[in-house]
């Protein structure tokens, strides 16, 4: 039975999740980091929030890992390139939080229009200050929304029903799903030349890091008001105190910082700025949903190959993983077939599905041929971290589905290109059970084995009968032995499944024999 460690406080809901779909749960929170390096190894999975940090040591120690489950959205506590490079999945949940997140949004936002928090202060304190609050209407005001996501379209509706317009800078935003959405789609410099209001919905890359400056602070409308739930680090908050006391922007409701805890910040103490402690995604709903999430994400991992919301590896439902099952492991066996006959540099790899195959769910396929390609010549690949390793070691990776109609229902070819040639490799399914259909323009039908013999040759007579002699004579039994050429006199393809083990001395005899051109041992 796979074994989860739940490392953070969730919902006791989670726990019955996992039981109920065959997963042991452990729950031991607030472990220290040293104590969760010992204990990890005896995991399938680790289930987290944001204060376990699942870091490349804990993952090198997770022996077992195969998947970290964040019940949230961001992953900042997990070293996603490092899970990756250990084959372990990592699954978040975006959509689970994503209403409270987007309703937190909302409330900042009125809060920041209408000096909520600062007038309940002054009240509380017994000041009446009606006079100095003075605030502004949100109806007719135009939000600007900086990334449209699931959460950033949630608080698109909700401003619409507030009355406000809409604009949107996202540069991955289609026309069809801003017309759905009823947006504006508009460059970033348009959106901080309109917008009233603006509110950051993105990621914390490269690219977005400190989105919002001094010089993009400066291009603002005068008066902006500025909400963030999203991410600490894309506001630079030194340029956004600056913007304020100058009084280019009005105030900013802010959810999250660069640094958290954030016990201290520049920020702290300006009236015009209203705080709160990363709540966006707390509300007794929102935890639950995220709990339950990531149970059944992380279960349904476990026991079937599902994948779904993870960050590190192709989707693929339990349906898709029932129905792909033969196609994955006939993918598999044909990248490794090819790896397995590769003997120098690998260049570039070329995956085609062709009839039945080209309307499936490729990703995971193509993922799996990789795995199955390069697991002959590097150690320690899988599904996971072969897609990284063929970019790590700058071999160009392209699948192509076609509908086109061909001898066999269905078809999926691996054509590789290392520093010497480009070979070919092609299978089928016949009765769910993978075959080798061609192997380079050579055609022939076989089965693959546990322990094979491939022999590519010059078709001239005696190969086969020195070659039976010669396993014959060593005690080796041929189960099976199929053939394959073009024409006379042309390569030929001998593929030979063996009883037992062929020792290397007996190799280099075979690879002796007139007309042998290569000769290898595969093994399935």
């Amino acid at each position: 039975m796979p074994k989860v460690l739940i490392a953070d406080k969730l919902s006791p809901q989670a726990i019955d999740v996992f039981k109920q779909k065959g997963v042991e749960a452990d729950v031991k929170t607030g472990l220290p980091p040293e104590e969760l390096l010992k204990i990890v190894a005896g995991y399938d999975g680790i289930a987290v929030r944001s204060a376990t940090k699942v870091t490349a040591a804990v993952l090198e120690a997770g022996k077992k890992l195969k998947v970290v489950g964040r019940a949230g959205i961001g992953v900042d506590n997990v070293d996603v390139p490092a899970a990756t490079a250990h084959g372990v999945v990592v699954m978040n949940t975006p959509f689970g939080n994503s209403v409270t997140t987007a309703e937190h949004t909302v409330s900042l936002m009125m809060s920041l229009a209408r000096q909520i928090p600062q007038a309940n202060a002054s009240t509380h304190a017994g000041k009446w200050e009606k006079n100095a609050f003075m605030g502004v209407e949100l109806a007719g005001k135009t939000l600007g929304l900086i990334g449209c996501g699931n959460i950033g379209s949630i608080v698109a509706d909700r401003a619409q029903g507030l009355k406000m317009k809409v604009i949107v800078y996202d540069p991955f935003m289609s026309k069809e799903r801003a017309e759905a959405l009823h947006v504006e789609k508009v460059e970033l410099d348009t959106l901080l030349e309109r917008a009233d209001f603006i509110s950051l919905h993105t990621p914390l890359t490269e690219t977005t890091k400190n989105i919002l400056n001094k010089n993009t602070l400066a291009m603002c409308k005068k008066g902006v008001r500025i909400v963030n739930c999203a991410r600490g680090g894309l506001i630079s908050e030194d340029d956004l105190k600056a913007a304020i006391e100058s009084g280019q922007v009005a105030g900013a409701a802010l959810d999250v910082f660069e640094e958290e805890p954030a016990k201290s910040n520049v920020l702290f103490g300006l009236p015009q700025v209203i705080c709160t402690p990363h709540l966006g995604a707390s509300t007794t709903e929102a935890q639950e949903n995220v709990a339950v999430q990531v149970a059944e994400q992380m279960a349904d991992y476990l026991t079937t190959g599902a994948v779904t919301n993870a960050l590190n590896i192709p989707s693929m439902s339990a349906e898709d993983a029932a129905k792909l099952k033969p196609y994955l492991q006939l993918a598999d066996q044909l990248g490794s077939f090819a790896g397995q006959l590769t003997e120098t540099g690998l260049k570039a790899v070329q995956i085609e599905f062709e009839g039945r195959a080209a309307a499936l769910n490729t990703k995971p396929l193509t993922a799996v041929a990789l795995k199955g390609l390069l697991a002959p010549l590097i150690e320690g690949v899988n599904m996971v971290n072969a897609p990284v390793i063929a970019k790590e070691r700058n071999i160009e990776v392209s699948s192509t589905s076609h509908d086109r109609a061909g001898d066999y229902q269905t078809l999926i070819r691996i054509t590789i290109t290392t520093d010497r040639r480009t070979r070919t490799v092609t299978g089928t399914l016949f009765a769910d059970k993978p075959r080798i259909v061609a192997v380079n323009d050579v055609r022939l039908e076989a089965g693959l084995a546990p322990r094979m013999l491939y022999v590519n040759n010059e078709d001239k007579p005696g190969l086969i009968g020195n070659l039976g002699k010669l396993l014959g004579d060593a005690g080796i039994n041929i189960a099976n032995f199929h053939l394959g050429r073009n024409h006379a006199h042309s390569d030929a393809i001998a593929l030979l499944e063996v009883d037992q083990s062929i020792p290397a001395e007996l190799m280099e005899k075979i690879g002796k024999l007139p007309s042998v051109k290569q000769a290898k041992v595969l093994n399935f």
